[in-house]
C-alpha cells in the first residue's frame, strides 16, 4: 500500500499517454453494437483483442462469453479489475449519432463505458509495467443484468483457473453532475431476489363467471395486498422495495383463463428482513388463493439473485483518499446505500476485500436544466441507468480509466 498522494502522482504519470480519441471511438463502437446477457460475443472479442495487443495472456469463453486477461509482472499481490459487458432490452431514444444499431437493445446502463474503462486501464498499466510489481487480472464479466454472470464465472472455475485475487476493484457509471466519484464504505448495494407466482383458477366462458374461479381477480387482489408488506410489515428504518413487474393472464377478452402469472422483484439490505418479506409474500399469495377458492394451491418460486455489496471500509477509504488526491476533495462524497443490486461481490472469494465506487456522468447542461436546487432533487430528474435517454458525457472516459489505474497502483508493489 502506498500513500494516497504518491499513488495519485503515479496514476497521473501512467495515464498521461492515454489516447482519449482512441478510447472514445472504442466506446462509440461498443455503444452502437450492444449485446444482451450471455450474447456479448462481439464485445468480448473487441476487449480480448485489445488485451492481447497490450501483452496480456487472454482466455475467452469463460462462462460462455467472459474474458480474463492476466499480466504477470514479478513478485507482488494479485489485483483484479472487473467490468461488466452486457446491454439491456431497451429501445434507445437518445438521438446520438452513435446510437444503438440493434433494434430493441441498448447500453442503457453504461456497461460499454465499463468495458472502455477496463480496456484503457489495462493498456495503461501494461505500458507502464516498470512502475509496479505483481499480477494484474482483468475480468470482462458477462450477464450482470441477468444476474448470473459472476456466479457463472465462479462455477466455470475463475478462481481456480486464474491467479486468485488479493483484492478486487470495480466501478459503475451513474447519474449526477459529471466529475464526481462517490464512495460508500461498508454496505453500498442491496440484495435482489426475483419471485415467480402462479395462481391456479378454473377457466371458462366470460359469460358464465359463476362456473369459474377467476385467477385474474385473485392475482389482482394479490398485487394490491402486496403493497402493504413494505408499508405495514417492515420497520420504517429498513430499506425495502417490492415490485410487481409482470402480470400475465389470458388470451381473449371473453375467456376467463385457468391461471395467472406474476413476476416480483425484492430489494433488501438485511437478511432477517429479506426472510420476513419473502414469508409475507407467500402468506398473502396463499391466503388470497384460499379466499378465492382456487382448486390448486399457488406456486411461489424464489429465484435468488444478487447478494448485498459490502465494501471493505478501510479499503474504500484508502481508494477514496487516492481519488481525492487525483480529482480534488470536493469530487469524492458518500453516495449512501442504494437499492440497486450487483453481482460484483461474487467474484471476491471469501475473505478477499473489495471496493466498488461510482463515476457520475450527467452532462453539465443537462444537469443545470433539471428542476430542483439540490443534487438530491436533480438526480431524479435527469436520465439515469436503464433509461432509453441515458447518455453519459464522453468527458468521463479518461477519468474512469484513472480511477481504476490508481486503485490498482495502490496495491501493486
Amino acid at each position: 500500500m502506498r500513500e494516497a498522494d504518491a499513488v495519485a502522482r503515479l496514476a497521473r504519470e501512467v495515464t498521461s499517454t492515454v489516447r482519449a480519441e482512441d478510447l472514445e471511438d472504442f466506446y462509440r463502437d461498443l455503444h452502437r453494437h450492444p449485446e444482451l446477457s450471455f450474447r456479448e460475443h462481439r464485445t468480448a472479442a473487441r476487449l480480448a483483442a485489445r488485451l492481447r495487443t497490450a501483452g496480456y495472456e487472454v482466455t475467452e469463453g469463460v462462462a460462455r462469453t467472459g474474458v480474463v486477461g492476466v499480466l504477470a509482472n514479478g513478485e507482488g499481490p494479485v489485483v483484479w479489475l472487473r467490468g461488466d459487458m452486457d446491454a439491456l432490452p431497451v429501445t434507445e431514444a437518445t438521438g446520438l449519432d452513435y446510437a444503438s444499431t440493434v433494434d430493441g437493445v441498448m447500453h442503457a446502463c453504461g456497461h460499454d463505458l465499463h468495458v472502455t474503462w477496463l480496456a484503457g486501464a489495462a493498456e495503461a498499466l501494461a505500458a507502464a509495467r516498470e512502475t509496479w510489481s505483481g499480477t494484474l487480472v482483468v475480468v470482462g464479466q458477462p450477464a450482470e443484468e441477468a444476474g448470473g454472470g459472476a456466479a457463472a464465472m465462479v462455477a466455470d472455475g475463475v478462481h481456480e483457473r486464474f491467479p486468485r485475487p488479493d483484492v478486487l476493484f470495480g466501478q459503475h457509471v451513474t447519474p449526477g453532475l459529471v466529475g464526481g466519484y462517490p464512495h460508500t464504505p461498508g454496505l453500498t448495494l442491496s440484495a435482489s431476489d426475483d419471485m415467480e407466482v402462479v395462481v391456479h383458477g378454473v377457466g371458462g366462458h366470460g359469460s358464465r363467471p359463476e362456473s369459474t374461479v377467476d385467477p385474474v381477480v385473485t392475482a389482482a387482489y394479490v398485487v394490491t395486498r402486496l403493497q402493504t408488506v413494505v408499508a405495514r410489515e417492515v420497520a420504517p428504518g429498513q430499506s425495502v422495495v417490492l415490485t410487481v413487474g409482470r402480470f400475465h393472464a389470458g388470451t381473449e377478452s371473453n375467456i376467463i383463463p385457468a391461471e395467472a402469472r406474476l413476476s416480483l422483484n425484492l430489494r433488501t439490505q438485511d437478511t432477517r428482513v429479506r426472510e420476513r418479506v419473502l414469508a409475507a409474500v407467500r402468506r398473502i399469495v396463499e391466503g388470497e388463493c384460499r379466499a378465492a377458492g382456487c382448486p390448486v394451491p399457488p406456486e411461489v418460486t424464489v429465484i435468488p439473485g444478487c447478494p448485498v455489496t459490502v465494501n471493505d471500509a478501510a479499503l474504500d477509504e484508502e481508494i477514496a483518499a487516492v481519488h481525492r488526491e487525483l480529482f480534488g476533495a470536493h469530487t469524492v462524497f458518500d453516495f449512501g446505500r442504494v437499492l440497486g443490486s450487483e453481482d460484483f461481490s461474487l467474484l471476491a472469494p471469501d475473505g478477499v476485500p473489495y471496493d466498488y465506487w461510482y463515476v457520475t456522468s450527467t452532462p453539465a447542461d443537462v444537469w443545470e436544466a433539471a428542476p430542483g436546487d439540490e443534487p438530491t432533487e436533480k438526480v431524479d430528474q435527469v436520465p439515469g441507468n436503464h433509461s432509453p435517454l441515458f447518455a453519459p458525457d464522453l468527458s468521463v472516459v479518461v477519468p474512469g480509466v484513472r480511477t481504476l489505474v490508481s486503485a490498482a497502483l495502490s496495491r501493486l508493489a
